[in-house]
């Protein structure tokens, strides 16, 4: 069955005043209204959420939002992947509706986490590494640094090109109105700020965000019924990779995104070259490249050139993380892969205002940990 997406919402992303629960149901319920759906007409409602009993103290989060919005009896389910548990959201979903199983599902994805320290919301996030990993101290942060002085020193790579994704980004971010970050900064900027795992350096990584979005499938048969203006979710596809990165043959290769496109991109019957917008998961500007070399788009250890020759901004030939990324839209753990879902959405049917881009057909990329686990989605404008 063809899955589509008939509506989407996100709520502003930064330090926010509200719990978990309420950025849920602020999300979900401005999803439903954008599409002038009761939430009585749910059958399915998933949760995608890394960790709200680690940040709050509070589970049972996907029972309290079908309460909170009045969408009892529809079946609930919170859904785990880590940082990429929106990515796993998307096809649980997916899943939900190509089955039959549901005729109206919806999707949310949120984090509070700017209420903890820099160095508890470090440890949550840590805690998804591999148990001897972890006692030894190791973070996302630093296997970040580590596999950046592998990949800039194997293809000599200028330690330039890395901020010009973080200059990219910051200034797509300046034309979202819901991103963390409103705030011009240049390659100078992001070289002399703090070092935090050497050669990446403060402006490299994205910050901790409280935010949620929201997605509504339903088949495409029912959204035609509601709409001329939706998305279809095309292709998706889930993939792993090993969870100790040493084990890995080449750190520097994401084997999962390379895993997970190849098997979206067969389903969706397309080629990287058929992709007009793309949001990529840039927890750190290394994965920018690095994922652009695993999905197909640039050859190994050419990624770099795509943000320093210009080819990813806007008005380049591959408009990349036009919502300003993770970089600076912001990184709410379970809320992102349903946010960059969100910006495509938006892209595909002209409603993203100034970041506004050509584009028929986009692609998301949602990893957990640091490509231990990845899910690739692609979404076509709708008939």
């Amino acid at each position: 069955m063809d899955v589509a997406v008939l509506s989407a919402s996100m709520t502003p992303f930064g330090e926010r005043d509200a719990w978990i629960q309420e950025l849920l149901a602020e999300a979900a319920l401005d999803c439903l209204d954008d599409a002038d759906v009761h939430p009585d007409a749910l059958d399915h409602v998933y949760v995608s959420n890394m960790a709200s009993g680690e940040f709050e103290g509070r589970t049972g989060v996907m029972n309290a939002l079908v309460a909170d919005i009045g969408a009892t009896p529809a079946y609930a389910q919170r859904v785990g992947q880590t940082s990429a548990s929106g990515g796993a959201g998307l096809y649980a979903a997916w899943q939900s509706i190509a089955s039959g199983a549901s005729e109206m599902t919806l999707l949310v994805g949120g984090e509070k986490m700017t209420h903890t320290t820099t160095g508890d919301s470090s440890d949550i996030i840590a805690s998804l590494t591999h148990p001897v990993e972890y006692s030894h101290g190791v973070t996302l942060p630093s296997f970040a640094g580590l596999t950046a002085r592998a990949y800039l020193d194997r293809y000599d790579v200028p330690r330039e090109s890395l901020a010009e994704v973080a200059v990219k980004n910051h200034d797509n971010a300046l034309d979202n109105p819901n991103a963390q970050f409103h705030k011009e900064i240049t390659v100078d900027d992001a070289l002399s700020s703090p070092v935090v795992a050497d050669p990446l350096r403060l402006y490299d990584y994205c910050p901790v965000t409280d935010g949620s979005s929201a997605l509504l499938f339903c088949p495409v048969s029912v959204a035609e019924q509601y709409t001329d203006d939706y998305v279809e979710l095309s292709g998706v596809a889930g993939a792993s990779d090993t969870h100790v990165v040493h084990e890995r043959e080449d750190p520097t290769w994401m084997g999962a995104v390379a895993e997970s496109g190849q098997q979206a991109f067969e389903m969706a019957d397309c080629e990287p070259k058929d992709i007009d917008v793309m949001e990529l998961h840039d927890m750190v500007t290394l994965l920018e490249p690095l994922e652009l070399e695993a999905l197909g788009f640039a050859d190994r250890g050419e990624g770099w050139r795509f943000a320093a020759e210009g080819k990813t901004t806007r008005d380049g030939a591959l408009p990349v993380n036009t919502s300003g990324g993770l970089k600076a839209r912001g990184h709410p753990l379970g809320g992102t892969g349903v946010a960059q879902a969100v910006e495509v959405y938006d892209q595909l049917l002209g409603r993203a205002g100034k970041r506004q881009v050509a584009a028929d057909r986009g692609l998301t990329c949602n990893v957990g940990g640091f490509g231990n686990c990845v899910t690739t989605a692609i979404f076509e404008r709708g008939a």
